[in-house]
């Protein structure tokens, strides 16, 4: 395994760590899905009221990363890879419709403005950041695909060296 791979896939984090990367991920695939489900209240109709471009292509791309990064965090499989784009997706999702809500100027939450309306409309996309962002410095953990993978390839060296 190359040191890239060892980053990417090599884990020393707890098994509880499966606790973080059940909630992320299932959060991640099941909005993912609703995208493709509920076009006009979550995917394309979602992101032409925020004003986002190109919402036909783009609510489409987002639920296809959502889903995919998703059952990658599940699986615990490239968890940080996996996490990267959705660290990105929730920022994005913060700035762009909630951050608004401060000013009064959020056209998916009419009527709502302020610290308050905010921090109650984006405590689940705080929460995926902040559990993607736990992901990406702590690893995917022992019960994982990485830590399968990691353990594996440091078996063969180890029983070829038996062999000897």
């Amino acid at each position: 395994m190359t040191p890239f791979q060892q980053r990417l896939t090599g884990t020393s984090a707890p098994g509880a760590v499966v606790l973080i990367r059940l909630y992320v991920g299932a959060v991640f695939l099941s909005e993912g899905v609703l995208k493709f489900l509920r076009p006009d209240q979550l995917g394309t109709g979602r992101f032409d009221k925020a004003g986002i471009p190109a919402p036909g292509f783009l609510a489409p791309l987002d639920g296809l990363f959502e889903i995919a990064c998703g059952l990658l965090i599940l699986a615990g499989l490239m968890t940080r890879l996996a996490v990267v784009p959705m660290i990105v997706n929730m920022l994005g999702a913060l700035l762009i419709t909630k951050l608004p809500i401060l000013w009064g100027d959020a056209p998916l939450f009419d009527g709502k403005s302020g610290w308050w309306d905010l921090a109650h409309e984006s405590r689940t996309d705080l929460a995926q950041l902040c559990g993607s962002l736990f992901l990406l410095l702590v690893e995917a953990g022992a019960y994982s695909l990485d830590a399968r993978l990691t353990r594996a390839d440091s078996a063969v060296p180890a029983e070829a060296a038996a062999r000897n």
